[in-house]
């Protein structure tokens, strides 16, 4: 039990969420009115995806440095559960755009780098499933995860925030961010606990994800 106590965190973080995230007061704005509220999905679900990304990316870089099994399994098994939440992130945030932006997908610097990233990522299973060797495979996938996170870094959170840029999400183009005009004290009470409760589940099955593999892989090694 002690050893699972994040996990009821985590459980109770994300019902907390989701009630507290449909009930909650918001602030009434022109445009977000109720729609708001997927500021407590879409955008978490973005913080999980990168957080996963970046354990995937320090194991790369752990297995470049010492080649280890281990390394190569966290490191694939995180970037395939940060592809699952990437993908979350654009549902959810097409949904928002359709009823803020009156369309599924606009021309958005963001939106369209998002949609780059994710495709790098595609692109690193694609590499992965290619090859039969695995010390190769775990060695070029692994110089191919850092050239993807570095993508994702700069088409996510530089690209869209140069000058220059306009862009529709806040914080970016010139746009204020949420903190600076409507992240009031009801909706903090629900954010933080939710990037928390999104993260946790992130890293819950990507848990799963590794110890399925390492059963995997030793079966077949025996």
């Amino acid at each position: 039990m002690k050893s699972s106590w994040w996990k009821c965190l985590c459980i109770v973080f994300l019902t907390y969420t989701v009630i507290a995230g449909f009930l909650m007061p918001v602030p009434r704005l022109d445009i977000l009115h109720e729609s708001i509220r997927n500021l407590y999905f879409h955008v978490c679900m973005w913080f999980a995806m990168m957080f996963i990304f970046t354990v995937s990316l320090f194991y790369s870089i752990k297995y470049l440095g010492k080649p280890n099994e281990d390394y190569d399994i966290i490191a694939a098994q995180s970037s395939y559960v940060g592809i699952v939440f990437g993908i979350l992130g654009l549902s959810t945030g097409s949904l928002w755009a359709k009823y803020t932006w009156g369309d599924w997908w606009t021309n958005d610097p963001k939106l369209n780098g998002a949609a780059i990233a994710l495709l790098s990522y595609f692109a690193y299973v694609v590499l992965r499933n290619a090859m039969d060797d695995e010390q190769k495979r775990a060695r070029i996938s692994a110089v191919y995860n850092i050239f993807a996170y570095v993508m994702m870094m700069v088409f996510i959170m530089v690209y869209p925030r140069l000058n220059g840029v306009d862009s529709l999400h806040p914080g970016n183009g010139g746009n204020p961010g949420f903190n600076q005009y409507d992240l009031d004290s009801h909706m903090r009470m629900v954010f933080y606990p939710a990037v928390i409760g999104w993260i946790l589940l992130c890293t819950w099955i990507a848990s799963l994800a590794i110890r399925t593999e390492r059963i995997k892989r030793h079966i077949h090694n025996q």
